[in-house]
């Protein structure tokens, strides 16, 4: 089970993002990367492939390491670590290691 989920606020620990919280878009979980919802905005240059289609330049989000990001309980509203608990019907639920709330 993973400490990270998609739609998971999570807040920047490092790098010119620092303090930053932002909802996690997408996850590379074999290449330990997410993509942050306005954390490492990047500008390319997009070139226009057909005709009809618009070129320009466009700002979106690029991949940073998952060590860089913790993800926020709901409940206290900081940055924390994350347990894996049991739960009574046999499941596995993640919790937050410092007032024990499900995330």
């Amino acid at each position: 089970m993973m400490r990270i989920k998609k739609n998971d606020t999570v807040m920047i620990r490092t790098g010119k993002d620092k303090g930053k919280t932002g909802a996690i878009i997408d996850i590379l979980p074999d290449k330990d990367k997410v993509k942050v919802r306005g954390v490492a905005v990047i500008t390319k240059h997009v070139k226009a492939r057909r005709q009809g289609q618009a070129s320009g330049i466009k700002k979106e989000e690029s991949f940073i390491n998952i060590s860089n990001v913790m993800p926020l309980c709901s409940s206290c509203s900081k940055p924390c670590r994350v347990h894996i608990k049991l739960l009574e019907d046999g499941k596995k639920a993640r919790v937050c290691s410092q007032c024990q709330e499900l995330l």
